[in-house]
């Protein structure tokens, strides 16, 4: 991991991060604590940290279902969240 800047956008919003971060890193650090809900509403963000529960999804890149906690961030990385809905 470097000391250098990025950016990448989520729903339109402009967030910062370093290079090597994950892509939940810097929606944390932003202060962002959940980005997906459930069907019943709840709101989901990281619960285990490690790619296997699945809570983090979002869209990078037009890329569905990418787990923040294991993607690392890239400058210029396109973010949406997503919604079960979006996959019915």
């Amino acid at each position: 991991m470097s000391d250098r800047p990025i950016r990448i956008t989520i729903d339109g919003e402009t967030l910062t991060g370093i290079d090597g971060q994950s892509v939940a890193g810097v929606l944390l650090a932003a202060g962002r604590i959940s980005w997906r809900t459930t069907r019943s509403g709840a709101p989901r963000g990281v619960f285990c940290g490690i790619g296997a529960c699945f809570d983090c999804l979002l869209t990078v890149n037009d890329v569905p279902d990418v787990r923040a906690c294991r993607r690392p961030a890239v400058d210029g990385d396109e973010i949406r969240t997503q919604t079960r809905e979006e996959h019915a």
